[in-house]
């Protein structure tokens, strides 16, 4: 059932939340410090039992210089350079296996799959630990770190994302030119925080994204994750008004307002875990091309397969040959 605002009055709601005088200068500030550290990248080719793509086991130096694992995919034998595809993962998941994930490089993608630091239980295993403590928190991540900016875990995984272009960027067989970002849920969010972090991406797809509007979604969902960030906060009074300061700067909204690749999102007006208005939030304040389709009846699955097929699409035409 419908538990957030109509859709009429979605495409008017603009979020109430706040973006930070020195947002630039803290993000610009994390990606130099990372970018002081060799991307140390190694490519090694396994066999994941499969004819028709090449699959390759990455490591590259993400927050820190710390590893992250990804998978690349390749349709077989190729030589020429490819327009490629990164892609995050929803809350919990990791990268897989070496066998899973197929449409992107069967389609004729690069496909660079990046592991989530500390995930890989809810539904796929993950490879790359989170080397980061931090103090109490709700068990999950929305807030790990969460007493300040700096130690937030979300600092950590958006810098490993920005990574995750950069090092895909540099792979013989990509073009550099053509590298779009992809995700549904958290990986949605990470794809629009990217898209607010790197000037020069050829395409966005961001389905269902969560992390966007934290004022808002924090007060009119008790589902998980965000009942995490919830339960935190009946216990932690006193920090309400930092807790929503150190997120605003990780909030999709405000990266949305920095990005301006193409992008396609898409909404599910019966989503109860990331709820319309919320997406409808980063999406109204993009400043990029961007379309969005709506789904009336659809939870948090979005439109699943057909979600898949409007990705297909938008990459097809932003990442065509020049």
């Amino acid at each position: 059932m419908y538990t957030d605002l109509p859709e009429a009055e979605l495409r008017a709601y603009r979020s109430g939340q706040a973006d930070p005088s020195d947002f630039d200068a803290f993000w610009a500030e994390t990606l130099a410090e990372a970018h002081q550290h060799p991307l140390n990248l190694t490519v090694r080719k396994v066999d994941a039992g499969l004819r028709t793509l090449d699959v390759f086991d990455v490591t590259f130096a993400g927050f820190g210089g710390q590893p992250v694992k990804a998978w690349l995919r390749v349709p077989a034998g190729a030589t020429g350079t490819l327009p490629a595809i990164v892609q995050f993962h929803g809350y919990g998941r990791g990268r897989g296996q070496a066998f899973e994930n197929l449409l992107w490089a069967s389609a004729g993608f690069a496909h660079f799959e990046m592991d989530v630091r500390g995930q890989g239980y809810g539904g796929s295993t993950g490879d790359t630990a989170d080397d980061v403590g931090s103090g109490p928190q709700v068990p999950g991540f929305l807030t790990r770190g969460i007493d300040s900016r700096e130690t937030y875990y979300y600092r950590r995984l958006f810098t490993d994302a920005v990574r995750a272009v950069a090092a895909a960027r540099s792979l013989a067989l990509v073009d550099a030119a053509r590298v779009g970002v992809t995700g549904t849920s958290q990986g949605g969010a990470i794809a629009l925080a990217v898209a607010g972090l790197v000037p020069d991406l050829a395409a966005v797809v961001a389905r269902v994204p969560f992390l966007c509007d934290f004022p808002r979604a924090s007060v009119i969902t008790d589902a998980l994750p965000y009942r995490e960030l919830g339960q935190y906060l009946a216990t932690n009074r006193l920090k309400v008004a930092r807790v929503h300061d150190v997120l605003s700067y990780f909030d999709g909204v405000n990266f949305a307002k920095r990005a301006t690749a193409p992008v396609t999102m898409t909404a599910a007006l019966m989503d109860p875990i990331c709820p319309p208005s919320t997406v409808f939030a980063a999406y109204n304040n993009y400043a990029g091309p961007k379309q969005i389709t709506v789904w009336p009846y659809n939870g948090h699955e979005g439109g699943a397969w057909e979600d898949d097929a409007l990705a297909l699409r938008a990459f097809r035409e932003h990442l065509k040959d020049a």
